[in-house]
């Protein structure tokens, strides 16, 4: 248990962040399953559009450091290969 004020502030504050993050890794969720769900639909112009929606959202998850760069890119780079393959 935390004795110092400053131990009992990181606790506070962490638990914070942690809903923050998860809020944002929730949303990158549903944007790239709406690319899935439209891969899986064999529709290639809605999976394009899902896509380009996507993309951006899981850049600005690696811009606030929920998600490592390198995730990232191999992630869009998969997508974006089963949309071109459609």
């Amino acid at each position: 248990m935390a004795n110092t004020p400053q131990a009992k502030k990181r606790i506070r504050r962490n638990n914070r962040r942690a809903a923050v993050n998860g809020a944002r890794m929730s949303r990158i969720r549903t944007f790239v399953k709406k690319v899935e769900a439209a891969i899986e639909g064999g529709d290639k112009a809605t999976a394009a559009e899902a896509l380009k929606a996507a993309q951006p959202e899981l850049a600005r998850g690696v811009a606030r450091g929920v998600l490592h760069k390198n995730t990232v890119a191999r992630k869009m780079s998969r997508l974006t290969k089963r949309v071109a393959a459609l």
